[in-house]
């Protein structure tokens, strides 16, 4: 059974997706893939100079990924178009660490991602559970974390899918805008949860 982790920037995916580790579930990172698909030496990495030159690489030949993201959010048409050229690399990989993942006996997999529903990823998922928070948080985190301004910082947040949205089409739902603790706990419901699932057909039998 395959779980899409998904959530706003800053929400707090990884740290969920570290707290079901501990308690034995294998994860996949979407954005460590989608570091992957941009290292020199890859195709996407050379569409992406081409189209924006220099002023988006390091001096070392990697990607400036803070340049590129201040040109694609502030230009909806440049932002779909790099989607384009990462998004349909990024899945086959995705999927390749899934199946291997799968093939291990996990009761289940987590697929974190921020973009499990705009990119299409659902259709590779189960059940999709939402990483959810105020977006007045998302927007305190994301510029303390990523050092811009707090308008630059919405301008993130609005180019994301709408939270209403998000949450429409969520299975799962956990509030990650309280406690580290509080936190653990839901996510050692869902851990139960799943299981229970995975002992239930069409992954397991009944008793």
């Amino acid at each position: 059974m395959i779980i899409g982790l998904t959530g706003g920037i800053a929400s707090g995916k990884s740290t969920v997706a570290r707290a079901f580790a501990a308690l034995g579930a294998p994860w996949v990172d979407a954005d460590d893939v989608a570091r992957e698909v941009v290292e020199p030496g890859e195709p996407a990495l050379a569409e992406i100079a081409e189209r924006f030159g220099a002023r988006v690489l390091n001096d070392d030949g990697t990607l400036d990924r803070r340049a590129l993201r201040e040109i694609v959010f502030q230009d909806e048409g440049e932002r779909r178009w790099l989607e384009s050229v990462t998004h349909p690399r990024i899945r086959e990989r995705l999927i390749a660490h899934l199946e291997r993942l799968t093939a291990d006996g996990a009761p289940y997999v987590l697929l974190v991602t921020p973009l499990l529903f705009e990119s299409g990823q659902v259709a590779m998922v189960d059940r999709a559970l939402v990483i959810d928070v105020p977006e007045a948080l998302q927007i305190q985190r994301t510029a303390a974390r990523d050092g811009v301004d707090a308008d630059q910082a919405r301008r993130i947040v609005a180019a994301q899918m709408p939270r209403a949205d998000r949450l429409a089409r969520a299975d799962d739902v956990l509030d990650n805008g309280g406690s580290e603790a509080e936190m653990r706990r839901q996510v050692a419901e869902l851990d139960r949860r799943y299981r229970q699932l995975y002992s239930q057909p069409p992954w397991g039998s009944d008793p």
